[in-house]
Formats: structure tokens, C-alpha cells, sequence
């Protein structure tokens, strides 16, 4: 959950005048949790609670920004976080963010962008750690624009269900995109050969995602309809 490109690589899509037109995308799959949902506050109030019932070590406020630099198994390691422990650590965070959900709002935006994206044909999924009930209900009504959601996914759990939601939409690879907002959502979608934009409002640092090189990089919400409608318009 918490869990650099050149220097003339800033934000949206980095073209190369003489590459051919891409292709367009088709598939948009979406992380949750940091990407469309702002649940970095929740998860600064709660993990310590979940720390202290699971024997792991808190996290300290000088240890946040630390943290967001770092991979989700230099985190796992710098909290001395039980491996054995984490399926009912999941269990017990997805029930706790099912009981905040109020408190857990989706960033500006986000319900003009699917839309937006929708309506120019690009098939959304939701591809998430969270339960499809949470997911559902922080969603609201942008929920009904999504075609496809896998939910529950494992820390290490999402390139499955990518392969499985590229079957279900029965879309290439290279007309997919995975938008996410840590660095495993970008060694996840390399791992099965699709695309990754990375946003940089989420729980991972803007330099932490740059330094892994994804295909975009989204420093505002508007960016992400831009980009992936310009492309279908080359």
C-alpha cells in the first residue's frame, strides 16, 4: 500500500519525432488506492494501530518520506513486517478502509477523467489490493463506467490479473495501459508487457517513480484523458 528519467522527461507521454503513430490504447486498468482514491491520510492515522496489533515496527513521521522513496520490499524490511503475517494484515486493512470509507475521498477529477475516457472507447478496469465492496463504494457512481474489476490482489499479486483482465476485455497487450501510483503497479505491468503510467500524487515519490522509467508520467488528473485520447486520435 505505501507501498529518474532523463532530465527532459517531464509529464504525459514522451514522443519521438520520428517513431511511428502508437498504438492507440484501448484498455485503461487502474490501481486504486493513491491513484483514483486519496486514502494516504487514512493510512498514515491507521498503520500504526495495525502495527501495534501485528508486531511490526510503527512508523515514525520522520520515517514517511523515507519510505516513499523506497521499493515495497525495502519497506517490508525497514518495518520488519512478518511475511507469514501478511494475508491477514490485508484482511484486517481492507476491513478497516471498508469501515472509513466515508473518510476516504477520490482525488478532484477522477469522475470527469474515466468519464472522459469512456466516452472516447477505452475499456477501464480496476485492478486493486482492496475488496470489490470498498472499491465499489469509494467509487461511487464512477463504479458503472468500469467494465472490469479483479480485486484482492496479493502485494505481489497484480500481473496476474492483468494477463486476466487483458483476456477478459480480449485486447492486445500493446493497446494496454496500467496506471498506478507505486513502483510495483510499473514492475507489474513490464512483467506482463503492457504500458505504465505513473501518477505522482500517490503514496510513492514523484523521483521514486521516474527512476524506474514508465511509459507516462501524470502530474495532474487532466493529463491522464489527454494523453491516452490524443493517442487514440494519432
Amino acid at each position: 500500500m505505501f507501498v529518474f528519467l532523463l532530465p527532459s522527461c517531464t509529464s504525459g507521454h514522451l514522443a519521438r519525432p520520428d517513431s511511428p503513430s502508437p498504438m492507440p490504447y484501448t484498455l485503461a486498468i487502474f490501481d486504486l488506492d493513491g491513484t483514483l482514491a486519496d486514502s494516504f491520510p487514512w493510512f498514515l492515522r491507521t498503520v500504526n494501530d495495525i502495527a501495534d496489533r501485528f508486531g511490526f515496527r510503527r512508523v515514525r513521521d520522520e520515517d514517511v518520506e523515507g519510505l516513499r522513496h523506497a521499493s515495497t520490499r525495502e519497506i517490508l524490511s525497514h518495518l520488519e513486517v512478518p511475511l507469514w503475517k501478511l494475508p491477514a494484515i490485508a484482511r484486517h486493512a481492507r476491513r478497516l478502509k471498508g469501515e472509513a470509507a466515508s473518510e476516504i475521498p477520490l482525488f478532484g477529477g477522477v469522475e470527469t477523467m474515466l468519464r472522459t475516457l469512456a466516452d472516447n472507447g477505452v475499456q477501464l478496469a480496476l485492478v486493486t489490493s482492496d475488496s470489490e465492496a470498498n472499491a465499489r463504494e469509494k467509487l461511487g457512481e464512477a463504479a458503472a463506467l468500469f467494465s472490469h474489476f479483479d480485486c484482492s490482489a496479493s502485494l505481489f499479486g497484480k500481473p496476474a490479473k492483468f494477463h486476466r483482465v487483458i483476456r477478459r476485455a480480449g485486447v492486445a497487450p500493446n493497446q494496454v495501459v496500467a496506471i498506478g501510483d507505486e513502483v510495483r503497479d510499473i514492475e507489474a505491468a513490464r512483467s506482463v508487457g503492457i504500458a505504465c503510467g505513473a501518477v505522482c500524487w500517490g503514496y510513492a515519490a514523484p523521483a521514486a517513480l521516474r527512476a524506474h522509467g514508465p511509459d507516462h508520467v501524470f502530474e495532474r488528473m487532466d493529463e491522464i484523458a489527454d494523453v491516452l485520447c490524443n493517442r487514440r486520435a494519432d
